[in-house]
């Protein structure tokens, strides 16, 4: 007889959760709906542990985002729309159909030429399903951080030509955006200045696709770096024994220029 694999424990544990006899109340409670802030905030956690390169709370969120996985299944078998085996097969299935050159007689493909097949191909699966027709910026979740999301959209004009030949471009339409944002600034129109503010976001997530870099990503690197200086800000102003409080923004400025020599120079 074989020994049980931890994935049936784990659906075991879930059903047991969500047993209206003598299982958890708050997990009894919960909802597709209120689930899903927790999907979210477990996939950034995974995101986090990468981030940092630590392999021991990686596994450990690996797994509090399979839980994820587990509770949303778990909840549409009891709705009887679908069951965990159901997503793991339809995966699968997905994983072979979009890696013909693996799995099939395609030929090989570049990781450039499995790029475009695959959207491609994810393209013909919404047309089959009738999600969207043949609009090239459908599908595209709207949930998605609204950074992630402008990569995407500009990622599919690209496809089909709307782009900007050479990255100077982009440069001077962020210079242009810009000007455009002081305008308003200055004429200080608020619902002008929302609207210029996303254009330079917009044209800011536009200049990390053509750079080939995560703006996500880019962005939790600069709070990490702003964290780490603003700590060390106070730990000298405590070791002063002041605090930021009553220290003046000129000195707190002086010493992030400490903070960015000190990390410069290890």
């Amino acid at each position: 007889m074989s020994a049980e694999r931890p994935i049936d424990r784990l659906l075991q544990i879930m059903a047991r959760l969500r047993n209206p006899d003598g299982g958890c109340p708050w997990d009894l409670e919960q909802t597709f709906a209120t689930i899903a802030p927790y999907t979210i905030e477990e996939a950034y956690e995974v995101a986090d542990a990468i981030e940092r390169a630590d392999m021991s709370e990686l596994k450990d969120e690996l797994g509090d985002l399979l839980f994820q996985v587990v509770f949303h299944a778990r909840m549409a078998e009891e709705a009887g729309s679908f069951a965990f085996d159901d997503v793991v097969t339809a995966i699968c299935d997905k994983m072979v159909r979009r890696h013909p050159h693996v799995f099939g007689d395609a030929e090989h493909r570049s990781s450039e030429e499995q790029t475009v097949a695959w959207e491609t191909q994810k393209a013909a699966e919404r047309a089959s399903k009738g999600q969207g027709g043949a609009r090239t910026l459908s599908g595209v979740t709207a949930t998605l951080p609204a950074v992630t999301r402008a990569v995407k959209l500009t990622r599919r004009a690209a496809r089909v030509g709307f782009d900007w030949d050479q990255i100077d471009d982009v440069v001077a339409k962020l210079q242009e955006e810009l000007s455009e944002l002081r305008v308003e600034i200055d004429r200080n129109d608020r619902e002008k200045i929302h609207e210029e503010m996303g254009d330079l976001l917009f044209v800011c997530a536009n200049l990390a696709r053509k750079l080939d870099v995560d703006p996500e990503a880019c962005l939790r690197t600069a709070n990490a770096k702003f964290e780490r200086r603003f700590a060390y800000i106070e730990d000298e102003l405590t070791r002063q024994g002041r605090s930021v409080d009553d220290a003046t923004l000129e000195t707190m400025e002086d010493l992030w220029n400490a903070a960015k020599r000190s990390e410069r120079a290890s």
